[in-house]
């Protein structure tokens, strides 16, 4: 079984995929879920999201999720905040969100990927384990980076996700998964390695200090976000909210 992490995404991926964009997309949809959303779609363009709340005839049975450069996008009811999510009821909505980095990531990661799965450090058990139960030959962990550059906070994130794989079975790994746990075992933890991150730095110049404090709470979630495309939809995918219980 192979072990991969892409500090970037590319879009070959022949088996299992964990994307990640811990600061702050999957955290955030993680997060929808676990507060009750029925349903969650990932789509290419902020337009899209626009036109399928407008296509469902308004009121407030899907809301909107994002942001461009950390601050929320015009028209939609909410950032890309999993603090503020957490402080939500979304039951009986749909939440369609689109972002910067991760909402895309998880569209490359599914052009080619068998099983695309949404991980941060708030579910990184459950999706560790998900992932090596499904897998057959790889798992890859796709890390979305900030504006097509590597991010501290992914690959720190990302080398919790492996340390948790390698210690449930034998795997090959690639240099992408050596630097991922190198940095794993020397950024200190969680909240110093995503608080020193260029991206955690410009949340807190935004008085986001609480996302990054939020992002930095592991495996306090048992919810696996598991992609597919939304039928009758163009440019749009549907996370699941599949359960996975950690023993």
């Amino acid at each position: 079984m192979r072990l991969r992490v892409d500090l970037l995404p590319h879009g070959n991926y022949p088996d299992v995929v964990l994307v990640v964009d811990v600061l702050r997309a999957t955290t955030t949809a993680v997060t929808y879920l676990e507060r009750g959303a029925d349903a969650l779609l990932l789509t290419v363009t902020p337009e899209l999201a626009l036109s399928l709340r407008a296509g469902a005839g308004g009121g407030d049975a899907v809301l909107l999720g994002g942001e461009r450069g950390g601050l929320p996008l015009p028209g939609f009811d909410f950032g890309n905040s999993p603090a503020e999510a957490a402080d939500q009821n979304f039951t009986g909505k749909t939440v369609v969100m689109n972002t910067t980095n991760g909402t895309g990531a998880a569209h490359v990661a599914a052009q080619t990927g068998k099983h695309v799965l949404l991980a941060a450090l708030i579910n990184a058990h459950a999706a560790a384990r998900r992932a090596r139960a499904l897998a057959t030959e790889e798992i890859a962990i796709v890390c979305a980076g900030t504006d097509g550059r590597a991010g501290l906070e992914d690959v720190y994130a990302a080398g919790v996700l492996a340390e948790y794989l390698l210690a449930m079975g034998v795997f090959t790994v690639d240099d992408g998964a050596r630097i991922a746990l190198t940095i794993r075992r020397n950024a200190g933890n969680p909240i110093e390695a995503l608080g020193s991150s260029g991206h955690g730095q410009h949340l807190a110049r935004l008085g986001l200090e609480g996302d990054v404090r939020h992002a930095a709470q592991v495996s306090i979630s048992r919810v696996v976000p598991v992609l597919a495309p939304e039928q009758g939809v163009p440019g749009a995918l549907k996370p699941g909210a599949l359960k996975f219980v950690a023993s």
